[in-house]
């Protein structure tokens, strides 16, 4: 969901600032103090399926029906002042059917206590659905991982095991090929050891951790091995509280992460990789399969000023066996969302004015038991 860094005032949006409103595609809804409708534009018309005269006489408590999330977002807002964005909200009036949307809502601009909500349908919000992208990837490869680890692994113990056999008596030529073979078997067998990893259902063993540290140590990594040849670039915020993670699942991800972006920017003159944090509240995400919703403030990105990834691919790149690399795998991106799932995230990737962005969004410390932890 692109977000609306500013919104008019009360003033603009009945002056000058109006017309621009009408033209969003998205509807807009604009809410005094009291919790009154005091704005919608044409597309809010539609949406509600009633028509602007209408909806000025009513308050969001006429208009939603008690319990519905959008309540709760725009009370919270409208007693705290902070802007809050909700994801997979289950949406309905009594002139509409449920609907699966997105929401924004933020204070206006000029301390009224006036808030502005912008609604988008989910069929249209394809950045969330990327960032939602590992969900699906990690379930359809676990059941194909616990197949191959099973039905594979021995049948390739066995072709090794003939073709070392072979070897002590055939031609040097043919013991070539029988070498080709041993070599081929462990690589087949590496793979499936690697996607095994997609079925490890055992508790996470985790510990306070300082995502700064864990940055630190991916960038000497890359300092010291094959990212010399790049820039890189931190921007912190130093006053992030500590994660309830696992250090090295963490240091596997942005490792990862960085070696991909090392690996884009291959012959680059003026490579640049930034390792960035940010604390980032007002995002919040529905957990899967139940009825509640998890606080991810946290933000870490690793970004690069690389070609990004080929627009045919994009929009799996979360998924296995998808890769833009000629002998990649295609299963380091689904496992880096793997992990960052398993400690209660999410993950999304941009491009923008010569920039890709892998941002991860994270559950932090509270009260003693983190926000990832309504995930087990």
């Amino acid at each position: 969901m692109n977000e609306l860094t500013t919104f008019p005032t009360s003033a603009e949006v009945e002056g000058a600032g109006a017309h621009i409103l009408q033209a969003l595609p998205h509807p807009v809804l604009r809410i005094d103090a009291s919790g009154r409708l005091s704005y919608v534009n044409s597309a809010a018309e539609n949406f509600l399926a009633l028509s602007a005269t209408v909806l000025r006489r009513m308050t969001i408590n006429d208009l939603l029906p008690e319990g519905n999330p959008l309540r709760t977002v725009i009370a919270h807002v409208l007693t705290g002042g902070v802007s809050v964005s909700e994801y997979e909200i289950e949406l309905s009036t009594p002139r509409t059917s449920a609907q699966l949307v997105d929401v924004q809502v933020i204070p206006a601009s000029d301390d009224s206590g006036t808030i502005i909500v912008m609604i988008q349908k989910r069929a249209i919000a394809q950045q969330i659905d990327r960032q939602l992208t590992h969900r699906s990837a990690a379930r359809s490869v676990m059941g194909m991982s616990a197949m191959l680890a099973h039905e594979i692994k021995n049948p390739l113990a066995g072709i090794k095991g003939a073709a070392q056999l072979l070897e002590t008596n055939v031609s040097p030529l043919d013991a070539e090929l029988t070498k080709l073979i041993c070599e081929e078997t462990d690589r087949i067998a590496s793979l499936v050891d690697r996607m095994e990893i997609f079925t490890d259902h055992r508790p996470m063993p985790r510990d306070l951790v300082n995502i700064h540290d864990v940055l630190d140590h991916v960038r000497r990594l890359v300092e010291s091995g094959w990212g010399e040849k790049v820039t890189l670039v931190e921007d912190y915020d130093p006053s992030l509280p500590p994660l309830s993670a696992n250090r090295d699942q963490l240091i596997q991800v942005f490792l990862n992460l960085a070696k991909n972006a090392v690996e884009a920017l291959d012959g680059h003159p003026d490579g640049t990789i930034t390792l960035s944090t940010a604390y980032r509240p007002g995002v919040r995400m529905r957990i899967p399969g139940t009825p509640d919703r998890v606080d991810l403030p946290l933000e870490v990105s690793v970004t690069d000023n690389g070609p990004g990834i080929p627009t045919d691919i994009e929009a799996h790149i979360f998924d296995p066996f998808v890769s833009s690399k000629m002998n990649g795998t295609g299963l380091g991106l689904a496992l880096v969302a793997k992990i960052i799932g398993d400690h209660g995230g999410v993950i999304e990737y941009s491009t923008n004015k010569g920039l890709t962005a892998f941002r991860t969004r994270l559950p932090i410390m509270r009260d003693g038991l983190d926000d990832g932890d309504l995930n087990e």
